[in-house]
């Protein structure tokens, strides 16, 4: 089942179309990768989402149902520019938040406490808000965005300005919730961190989708049969495979390349009977970053 379904979606600002006829599903209890570059129209998507804007054209469906002025309470939005209340304190703020979200007062506590106590802050109740750092106020919006349980999570850029160790945090709280059927529709230009935590992924540019779909299908769609080989002992002399090119090599490492239409087991047996005494064997798929570059510059030419 789809949490999230948009068809046909269209939006355009005055003479600038935003989003050009997209559609795309994410799955119910999945981690969701919206990509692409600065003014691509993620935002825009976004706003769609929330019912922040409507769409000029198509349809947006959550959890099966047509997009309407009530789904916003089974949403969590947390946005790039974090929207924080800088004079007021952490409490107020936060309770302030779960209440527009549906919570009553007594839920929203019980619901708060927990998750004070799980990023071991409940000391930071009273803390004024411009009193805290940027890691601190990403983790009081990181709860503001969760504590009503919503079923779609919307993350944007979630760990930009955390130091390591509280981006791990808030990535394992991720992981957490997709565990327990919430589903994270996670937009960044960060391209190694999608690879960590996507499943499937929509890329798109200038308002329309250049890529869709599983993460792990993308980079075998785009693979350019590349094998790294790493060795111990003596190569042969003059070794040389019809249908593979050494391409560098490197102590002892050698990276192939190989026609189409020839696998990977058809070089492990040429090198098992060249007797190559083998480490490693692995094939290289190209990054979601090399992806990246490639199909938004090609989709600019």
């Amino acid at each position: 089942m789809n949490v999230l379904s948009l068809q046909n979606v269209v939006k355009a600002y005055a003479n600038h179309v935003a989003v050009n006829d997209v559609s795309f599903d994410v799955k119910k209890g999945s981690i969701f990768g919206l990509l692409g570059p600065n003014g691509a129209g993620k935002t825009s998507l976004i706003r769609i989402i929330t019912t922040i804007t409507a769409a000029d054209s198509g349809q947006v469906f959550l959890n099966g149902h047509p997009l309407n002025h009530l789904h916003p309470n089974e949403i969590g939005y947390m946005p790039e520019e974090r929207g924080l209340y800088k004079k007021m304190k952490v409490g107020e703020q936060l309770l302030y938040l779960a209440q527009l979200k549906g919570l009553s007062t007594k839920d929203a506590k019980i619901k708060l406490k927990y998750w004070l106590d799980k990023f071991d802050i409940v000391s930071w109740w009273d803390k004024k808000i411009s009193d805290l750092s940027k890691g601190m106020s990403q983790k009081v919006q990181f709860i503001a965005t969760v504590v009503h349980d919503p079923s779609l999570i919307i993350l944007d850029e979630p760990f930009s300005g955390l130091d390591p160790i509280n981006a791990n945090l808030i990535k394992d709280e991720i992981f957490q919730l997709k565990e327990k059927g919430a589903s994270i529709l996670f937009s960044t230009h960060r391209m190694e961190q999608v690879e960590e935590i996507c499943e499937d992924i929509v890329l798109i540019n200038q308002g329309k989708i250049l890529l869709y779909g599983g993460v792990n299908n993308i980079k075998n769609e785009f693979k350019e049969h590349k094998f790294s080989v790493r060795y111990n002992g003596q190569l042969p002399e003059n070794m040389r495979f019809d249908s593979y090119d050494i391409i560098s090599t490197q102590h002892n490492d050698i990276i192939f390349k190989g026609n189409e239409g020839h696998s990977a087991n058809d070089l492990l047996r040429k090198l098992i009977d060249s007797q190559v005494n083998i480490v490693s064997f692995n094939e290289i798929l190209p990054s979601l970053n090399e992806i990246f570059i490639k199909k938004v510059a090609s989709n600019h030419e």
